[in-house]
C-alpha cells in the first residue's frame, strides 16, 4: 500500500501475510490514520510505488488509530511528463502516474506472457501539449478499456492511470499498465484541466 502524510510525502508500506487479519479491518483506501510502532526498511526493487528511500513494515506491535481526515486534494496522484518517459529521463524502477486522452487503439490480442495466455491492448495517449505516449494494457484491464472504448459513442475517453510501469521494447520506450485502476473524485480537478486543454 502507499501512505501519504499531511505534507503530501508518500511512502510504501506493507503488512506481512501472517499479520493481515490483525490490520485488515483498520485499513482502507482513502481513510486517515495514525500509525505507531512500525519498522523502516530500505526501499528497493524495480516496482517501487514511491521515491521515498524507505518503506514501512507493520509489526505485531504496530498500532493504528483514527485521526482527522486529510484534505481531499492529497490524492498522491502526480502525473509525469510524457517527454520524461519517452526520452528515458525517469528511473524505470519507479511506477508512475499518467493522464491522457486515448487517440489510437489496436485490436485486442491474446498473447502468451510468462507462460500464460493473456489479453493485450496497445493504445496511444495524448496530453494537453499534444505529445503522444504509447501504452500497453494487459489482462482484465486491457479488456475493460477495450469495452469502454467500444461503448463510448461520441464521448472522449480519458485514461487516469496510477502506478504504471515504464518498459523498453525493441529500443522503444513505452508505458504499460497491469495494476489496479484507481478512481478518486479528487482527480476531477486535474481531469477538468486536461479536458479544457484538449478541447481548445
Amino acid at each position: 500500500m502507499v501512505l501519504i502524510d499531511s505534507n503530501g510525502v508518500k511512502i510504501n508500506a506493507s503488512v506481512k501475510k501472517d499479520l493481515v487479519n490483525q490490520f485488515d479491518s483498520f485499513l482502507s483506501q482513502g481513510s486517515s490514520k495514525i500509525i505507531i510502532n512500525f519498522s523502516l526498511n530500505p526501499s528497493c526493487g524495480s516496482y517501487r510505488t514511491t521515491i521515498h528511500p524507505y518503506r514501512i513494515g507493520f509489526l505485531s506491535t504496530t498500532r493504528v488509530r483514527n485521526c482527522d481526515d486529510l484534505p481531499d486534494a492529497l490524492t498522491g496522484f502526480e502525473p509525469v511528463n510524457y517527454r520524461d518517459i519517452i526520452d528515458g529521463t525517469l528511473n524505470m524502477d519507479y511506477l508512475v502516474d499518467v493522464i491522457g486522452q486515448i487517440v489510437e487503439v489496436t485490436p485486442i490480442e491474446v498473447v502468451s506472457a510468462n507462460g500464460k495466455e493473456t489479453h493485450k491492448l496497445t493504445v496511444e495517449l495524448r496530453n494537453e501539449k499534444d505529445e503522444r505516449l504509447p501504452m500497453v494494457l494487459w489482462g482484465n484491464f486491457a479488456t475493460d478499456v477495450s469495452d469502454a472504448i467500444q461503448g463510448r459513442g461520441e464521448n472522449t475517453i480519458i485514461c487516469v492511470l496510477k502506478f504504471g510501469k515504464i518498459k523498453v521494447w525493441g529500443f522503444k520506450t513505452s508505458f504499460f499498465y497491469n495494476l489496479r485502476l484507481w478512481s478518486q473524485n479528487s482527480y476531477a480537478s486535474k481531469l477538468k484541466l486536461m479536458l479544457e486543454c484538449l478541447l481548445i
